[in-house]
């Protein structure tokens, strides 16, 4: 029995890139005359196809590492998502209804990070998981018209305010539905901060396990704060190829390794151009950069999007590439990057102060 455990635990799974001994994943393996019965726990959603595929890696593996040992028998494999929340930045903890918050930056506007957010946000849930999206791009945002959802949110005794809802439940909040869509917003740094605090702080969220926070372009004062005061689990930091974007999106690295923020990794968009007439494909932005910027921060490049017109289209008609074409290969590249942004996540430190409550000593 121990041995069989010992060999499933050897079993290196491609998307966790780490045995499943390493990631904690195996809870038991059950053998009888007749039966091989194994139970894997991992923390990333499953029922949008990483189970399946998970269980039937594994089978395969063993029935080629040990096919003596499992000779007669009928094996078993039963694949559970258990996500937890994970460490944050010290002195700050989880927010309650929120498991774990993944921002969504870059070093400079123009470079796809709010239609990454929105993709990375329905693609989450697609594969399983309860999943939010808070624009935090208080200056410009622009969620409201990619999710297609307009209209003022409800509040709710007074207090607390109900976020808006789309396309399959995914929960959104953004000052987009509190202002005018044409009323600039002229607020200085702290009225900024206090306002997205507000958002975050004040918004029923419902048993999230990612929110996905859009953070606004750039590395100043504004997103420095806001670094520091939301408890942030990972981050993600979206760039194009060219070296202009490349070096915006090093400070960008570099300003969340200052303020202990975990960096999951690097995603290129309009990394190629693909024609809409022909389907011919070139690098007119430069070739391999994200790649580049990944390796010298050692950081993982986590996807390689390109620039299609129908993503553009589609996040501007308010059904993004992952709803309108679910079943496209820009949308499994989304999928991807959703599951991988979870698996780097659920190898991190978890994070267990919700478990306990106020604890308190008398003399």
């Amino acid at each position: 029995m121990s041995e069989l455990k010992a060999v499933v635990g050897r079993y290196l799974d491609p998307l966790l890139g780490v045995s499943l001994e390493q990631a904690g994943a195996v809870k038991s393996v059950e053998q009888t005359d007749e039966r091989v019965e194994i139970l894997l726990q991992v923390g990333v959603p499953i029922t949008g196809g990483y189970g399946d595929r998970l269980a039937n890696g594994l089978h395969d593996w063993l029935l080629a590492e040990v096919p003596d040992a499992l000779s007669g028998l009928t094996v078993s494999i039963d694949v559970e998502s258990r996500i937890r929340s994970h460490a944050v930045q010290p002195g700050l903890s989880p927010i309650p209804g929120i498991k774990n918050i993944i921002a969504v930056a870059s070093g400079k506007g123009g470079v796809g990070k709010s239609t990454t957010a929105v993709n990375l946000a329905l693609a989450l849930q697609a594969e399983g998981a309860n999943v939010g999206l808070l624009d935090a791009d208080i200056y410009g945002p622009s969620q409201p018209r990619m999710m297609g959802i307009s209209g003022r949110p409800e509040l709710v005794d007074q207090k607390k305010i109900r976020p808006k809802e789309g396309h399959g439940g995914l929960q959104v909040m953004s000052i987009g539905f509190l202002i005018d869509e044409a009323e600039p917003m002229i607020w200085r740094g702290p009225m900024v901060t206090q306002a997205l605090n507000q958002l975050l702080g004040e918004t029923l969220w419902e048993d999230i396990d990612y929110l996905i926070v859009d953070l606004p372009p750039g590395t100043g004062d504004i997103q420095l704060t806001l670094s520091q005061k939301i408890p942030v689990a990972g981050a993600i930091v979206v760039t194009t190829p060219q070296d202009i974007s490349l070096l915006d999106a090093r400070k960008g690295l570099r300003m969340f390794e200052k303020v202990n923020v975990n960096v999951l990794g690097v995603v290129e968009n309009m990394s190629t151009h693909i024609c809409s007439n022909c389907g011919h494909e070139e690098h007119i932005f430069g070739e391999g950069g994200g790649l580049t910027l990944a390796t010298e921060q050692q950081a993982e490049l986590l996807a390689a999007l390109p620039l299609d017109i129908n993503i553009r289209i589609e996040a501007d008609s308010g059904c993004p590439t992952v709803v309108a074409q679910p079943d496209s290969p820009i949308t499994e590249i989304y999928r991807e990057l959703a599951l991988k942004v979870a698996a780097r996540l659920s190898l991190k430190k978890a994070d267990f102060s919700a478990k306990f409550g106020a604890i308190k000593v008398e003399m």
